[in-house]
């Protein structure tokens, strides 16, 4: 038997929780949001590197500079819907390092320091270790502050504001979901004595549930054996977030797809995946708050929920139309091609790594929901 408590400080405390409970077990959803959020032991709560190459894994923003620069672009272009006297008001959720919203500031100011001199970046970021990283990232941009969720939508709510999310949502907890012998029932976590780990119970899936409700809402197909991963909350923040805004857009990247491809016949295992030092696997007991745990995210529940909070217009575009399409093109520089690690080649391959790279050019989507008064 192989003790894992010494080596995750975090198991002990899930432990204890699952004690606790009337059936000695937690629901999945449960488990994942303590490994993720737990403060402090939590994946994203505790003071470690987790983007790039001494992170677990790369976002579209650790390949230089490009995703923020066409952001930026995207951001401008946008800005002209709307009186050239009238602030505006930008909020990214969860922006880790600070990397991106730098970038995007770096290029509006560049690009057009009128817009930049009438800006406020709100970053809305429930990490302490993140906030710290950000406000050393950002100390050159006077326009940023920080602020709660709810400071967050006061502040859409007094004009044109533009919400950015990057790889936000496939981070929020899941239901899995799976059925057995024409049953549906709901993964919960218990203790193995005999493993020293974690494992998975399945319980009847409780009629009227969130789980529930949202298969039930969505018309998700879980075929016989199947297991699919549902999000709820995923799609109550991009209602929340529409609601709230007066006008303006919800800029959502993430990878994901709409939901006939998530739920399909070929993918019985669901979505849910780990990722540590790079290494992507299925095992959510393996490393609790010392390793990533994502899940695809579905587009369709994310476009219904907008659309009925009031988004009038909706795109959903994979990452590489969305570049082509906002001008990553422009970017690309000319170079002699004797110095394959000169800053004019290092910033070609990065557009060629945002487009061609299967990882990202095509799994990653960006929804754009746009509101008017």
């Amino acid at each position: 038997m192989t003790d894992l408590t010494g080596l995750c400080p975090l198991i002990p405390i899930i432990r204890s929780i699952i004690g606790d409970s009337p059936c000695s077990a937690l629901s999945f959803r449960d488990y994942m949001e303590l490994c993720l959020y737990h403060d402090p032991l939590g994946y994203y709560s505790r003071d470690t590197v987790k983007v790039g190459k001494d992170g677990d894994f790369y976002t579209s923003s650790s390949i230089g500079t490009i995703m923020g620069e066409v952001l930026g672009m995207f951001i401008i272009k946008q800005a002209q819907r709307y009186d050239v006297d009238t602030p505006l008001t930008i909020v990214e959720w969860g922006g880790g390092t600070g990397r991106l919203a730098g970038h995007i500031l770096d290029t509006v100011a560049q690009r057009s320091k009128p817009l930049y001199d009438r800006l406020t970046y709100a970053m809305v970021e429930s990490s302490p270790f993140h906030r710290r990283l950000q406000t050393e990232q950002l100390s050159p941009h006077p326009v940023v502050q920080h602020v709660t969720p709810g400071q967050s939508y006061e502040m859409l709510e007094n004009g044109p504001a533009i919400v950015l999310s990057n790889e936000l949502l496939d981070a929020f907890p899941v239901h899995r979901i799976e059925r057995k012998d024409g049953s549906l029932y709901e993964w919960f976590v218990g203790w193995s004595e005999e493993s020293g780990k974690f494992e998975t119970r399945l319980f009847p899936l409780a009629a009227g549930s969130r789980a529930a409700s949202y298969i039930e809402r969505e018309s998700v197909p879980v075929r016989e054996r199947q297991i699919v991963d549902v999000n709820p909350e995923a799609a109550d923040w991009v209602k929340r977030v529409v609601s709230g805004l007066r006008e303006g857009m919800l800029v959502t990247i993430d990878y994901g797809d709409v939901a006939e491809e998530l739920y399909s016949a070929h993918r019985m295992q669901g979505t849910f995946l780990c990722y540590r030092k790079h290494q992507a696997f299925d095992d959510p007991y393996a490393y609790p708050g010392e390793q990533d745990m994502t899940s695809h995210v579905d587009f369709t529940a994310c476009i219904r929920a907008g659309t009925e909070a009031g988004a009038g217009e909706w795109s959903l575009r994979t990452q590489k139309q969305f570049l082509i399409d906002e001008g990553v093109l422009e970017l690309l520089v000319a170079h002699n091609g004797q110095d394959p690690f000169g800053p004019e080649a290092r910033r070609n391959r990065a557009v060629r790594q945002l487009l061609v790279s299967d990882s990202m050019s095509e799994l990653f989507k960006v929804l754009v929901q746009t509101k008017k008064r």
